[in-house]
């Protein structure tokens, strides 16, 4: 377990995002850590439709209000067409706006990568806000 978390309060959650956000935010819990890993598109049981450049914006928003005062990082990845390590830097440094000063985003192309004559093969864009230490 390279990590070291086996033993830290680390909640896994496979849900429909929009609802579980608004869930919380009823709660009024605070996180932390975020991460992301939205998909391109998505249908709920409802039949509800989650499209990705219709819904991320929204959905960072959210994620930003459930913050807390003083978060640790937020990670947020994507293996859309169009979602390129810049636009995703661009985005998060939108959504930490009111931590201004706080942090810094560093973001990159993920790649899978194989033997050492096989070239990497790109598999999305990462960006991420981590708190000044």
């Amino acid at each position: 377990l390279l990590s070291e978390l086996h033993n830290a309060p680390v909640r896994w959650i496979v849900d429909d995002v929009r609802k579980f956000l608004r869930r919380e935010s009823q709660r009024d819990r605070r996180y932390d850590i975020i991460i992301l890993d939205p998909p391109t598109f998505g249908r709920g049981s409802s039949g509800e439709i989650f499209k990705i450049e219709e819904d991320l914006i929204n959905i960072l928003e959210q994620c930003r209000d459930l913050l807390t005062d003083d978060p640790l990082f937020i990670m947020l990845s994507c293996h859309s067409p169009g979602y390129t390590p810049i636009v995703l830097s661009h985005l998060l440094t939108q959504m930490m706006d009111p931590f201004q000063g706080k942090g810094a985003i560093t973001s990159g192309e993920m790649c899978l990568k194989g033997a050492k004559d096989v070239f990497p093969l790109p598999s999305g864009a990462y960006a991420r806000w981590s708190a000044d230490e």
